[in-house]
């Protein structure tokens, strides 16, 4: 994106970056505070899909905080969309046309969450038409705040962060996860992990996609590939990915776009050959 002088990606004197930053801050502190304190859990899709005051209050703070600063900006949330991946297709879609989108996922991991389990995450992603433009997963147990702008690069806490130079899956370290849907999405991954296992340097599953993603971008991880996620699992993670140096994919290997679900993510150099292996072990959802 030309920058034509201008500061990019401001609205007035409010820059998107900065709301993106401070939102997920303030959002994974409330979040933090309210661990062990849970009076509620409820489960979505299946009884593995969870869902807690917190995530509903943690959306709720972060609309409040985007709405004050850009009322005329639309917000695709998790808490706010029907359970199950055809809810999903169809929030998404209807929220295609939208110039200024806000996706969010208020717990990414909530199930670890629950079980004070410290791998979660606040992701929150701004799309302009379509394209992602600011990206930011923020991780409260570790204070660890993962910021990306398109065409600026991608930082934690100040620093850039870079993809690993690993070049082959023998000598890589990469992570998926157990899909909510039991029925479809999992037994597809299952083939995946099987047959990558014996590939890889090891597999690691924590249970927060957008954490995961995170580490790809700053080279904790070589890769990551999961079937069945959703826009708000994804969307900030890829762009820390591809600010990083590394790839987005769908399993496939076609361009990431928001409606993706079966996503693949790199550091580019073992991008092919996962894929590969996946497509060998008909594990691309496809």
């Amino acid at each position: 994106m030309v920058n034509s002088g201008a500061e990019p990606f401001v609205v007035g004197s409010k820059n998107f970056t900065a709301v993106a930053i401070n939102t997920a801050a303030k959002a994974g502190q409330w979040i933090k505070i309210k661990m062990g304190d849970i009076n509620r859990i409820d489960t979505k899709f299946s009884p593995q899909d969870l869902v807690t005051e917190v995530d509903k209050g943690s959306e709720k703070l972060i609309r409040n905080l985007i709405m004050t600063h850009f009322p005329d900006h639309s917000i695709l949330g998790e808490e706010g969309v029907e359970p199950g991946p055809e809810a999903s297709a169809k929030a998404l879609q209807a929220m295609s046309e939208e110039e200024y989108l806000w996706i969010v996922d208020p717990i990414d991991g909530t199930t670890n969450f629950v079980h004070g389990f410290p791998f979660f995450s606040v992701s929150i992603a701004l799309a302009h038409k379509g394209e992602i433009i600011v990206g930011v997963v923020y991780d409260p147990s570790r204070d660890e705040l993962f910021v990306a702008e398109k065409g600026k690069g991608a930082y934690m806490h100040g620093k850039k962060t870079v993809v690993s130079l690993d070049g082959q899956l023998s000598g890589s370290l990469v992570a998926t996860g157990f899909p909510a849907d039991r029925n479809g999405a999992l037994p597809v991954n299952l083939k995946g992990i099987q047959a990558l296992s014996p590939q890889v340097r090891n597999l690691r599953i924590a249970g927060s996609a957008a954490l995961h993603l995170a580490y790809v971008a700053s080279g904790r991880l070589s890769g990551f590939w999961e079937i069945g996620l959703n826009a708000w699992d994804i969307a900030a993670g890829a762009l820390l990915i591809q600010e990083s140096g590394g790839k987005v994919t769908d399993t496939e290997g076609r361009p990431y776009n928001l409606a993706v679900r079966n996503v693949l993510a790199t550091n580019g150099h073992i991008h092919d050959e996962l894929r590969q292996e996946l497509v060998k072990a008909e594990a691309t959802g496809f």
